[in-house]
């Protein structure tokens, strides 16, 4: 290939049909495993395999680890025992044990058969710890180092083990039974005496999360000290592992698109768009559009209640009506929702929050109230020229404009809190929900201005 851009599906296609294989492992030791792993991906399954085989074991295993789920499971399928064990010797524990958790159990059985016993050891304790907890996204491979190491003797113990461990930045000073005593960095390392004690130079004031912290909030801990890793530690404070910074980006990114499918009021999953079955697809989206659609008979029962004794003209502004409330409480939600997932609104600022959005509310729903009267009058009487709009009438929709904005804002910020403090997801409580809970109360509360201020 003449440079790296050609390096794509159509010429690699092209290359594995001509069986210019050692043009093609030529190419693609050049390539990220990212990239190969992207253009693996859009091969047929045959073609997949082949060009993973022509690889290195070494760069074959990086990308064997930036595959989909599906195309990891066609290269078990395919792959010889010898061939496996050759690419998981190559992964570190937790990329392993993120693997088996997306593979069939017949599939599992083959991996862990292909395993070492000392990794099938240390998957089966990985696979042990509470689920979505700092213990399942922990790897094992880390630099230990004893705090009665000169510098000399540190560097040498790095340099002997590095090439097994996921990061040689920082490295975790432990007594023999492995309590964590403090943390080196590779940098203090290089720049200190040869012949100091780590016990003299390590950072003793160390940050560290428990092994069953939960993986959302230890990912959240890395990214707020910006650490490139953090040390894990059982109850009797030991070492038993370390949560690097790529595999915190995993973890956000996933509960990122978990959030904003719940957000969206489907429910949540792994498989990409275009591979996902219409059937799972499906399932995915009908609880909630039936809970949503059986919900609104409550806004049928309401228009029923009040259809014969209010003005037929009220109901022309239903639709603004509900549309605004639903939208306030939306905005109020997700921004709440962000606050609570970066860590900035907890259950003790419920009434700091209340306070908040009553306010927001008043202003907004101020402003709201008086162009919505202003367009009652000048668009709906004036230029549709409809006489039943009085000015009567615009008065309801600016009140209950108003009072609907300002209880919208107060439940989009309150659902979420309340949601988190019972256990449930804050994104489940976001637009559509909020929204149909709004609909009925502005609809609820429409009516009941209107009859006051008509007297009924």
């Amino acid at each position: 290939m003449e440079n790296e851009n050609d390096f794509n599906v159509e010429t690699v296609t092209q290359y594995l049909s001509e069986k210019r294989f050692r043009e093609l492992k030529e190419a693609g030791l050049h390539q990220a495993p990212q990239d190969l792993a992207e253009i693996l991906t859009e091969l047929e399954k045959e073609d997949r395999v082949l060009l993973l085989r022509l690889l290195p074991k070494e760069k074959a295993a990086e990308t064997f680890v930036e595959l989909d789920s599906d195309s990891q499971a066609d290269i078990v399928e395919a792959y010889n025992d010898k061939e496996l064990s050759d690419i998981l010797s190559e992964l570190y524990l937790d990329d392993t044990v993120d693997i088996i958790e997306e593979m069939p159990a017949v599939l599992v059985k083959r991996l862990l058969r292909a395993s070492t016993p000392e990794n099938r050891a240390g998957i089966n304790r990985l696979l042990g710890y509470p689920k979505d907890s700092a213990g399942t996204i922990m790897t094992p491979e880390y630099v230990r180092l004893k705090p009665e190491m000169t510098v000399a003797e540190a560097l040498a113990h790095v340099r002997k083990v590095a090439i097994d461990k996921e990061t040689i930045y920082t490295c975790y000073v432990t007594a023999d039974d492995r309590t964590l005593l403090g943390i080196v960095t590779a940098k203090a390392l290089l720049i200190a005496d040869l012949n100091a004690r780590l016990s003299d130079i390590m950072l003793t004031d160390v940050i560290s999360v428990n092994t069953e912290e939960d993986k959302e909030e230890v990912a959240q801990t890395l990214n707020r000290y910006g650490f490139l890793a953090i040390p894990v530690v059982d109850n009797e404070n030991r070492l038993v592992g370390i949560v690097t910074v790529d595999d915190a980006v995993d973890v956000l990114s996933d509960e990122a698109e978990e959030d904003f499918a719940k957000m969206a009021a489907i429910m949540p999953t792994e498989t990409p768009y275009l591979k996902t079955p219409t059937k799972k697809l499906f399932l995915a989206r009908i609880p909630w559009l039936l809970i949503l659609m059986v919900s609104a008979t409550f806004s049928s029962m309401i228009l029923g209640f009040f259809e014969s004794a209010l003005p037929a003209v009220l109901i022309l502004f239903v639709p603004m009506l509900m549309d605004t409330g639903g939208n306030s409480g939306g905005q109020t939600s997700v921004t709440v929702i962000r606050g609570i997932s970066l860590g900035e609104v907890e259950f003790g600022d419920i009434l700091r929050v209340a306070f908040k959005e009553f306010r927001v509310g008043l202003c907004c729903g101020g402003v709201l109230g008086l162009v919505a009267f202003g367009k009652v009058l000048l668009v709906d009487r004036l230029l549709m020229a409809n006489p039943a709009v009085t000015v009567t009438v615009a008065l309801s929709v600016a009140c209950s404009m108003l009072i609907t904005v300002v209880v919208a804002k107060f439940i989009g910020g309150m659902l979420p809190i309340c949601a988190k403090k019972l256990g449930f997801d804050p994104a489940v409580m976001a637009s559509p929900f909020i929204t149909t809970v709004v609909d009925v109360l502005s609809l609820l509360l429409y009516f009941v201005i209107a009859s006051y201020v008509f007297g009924l």
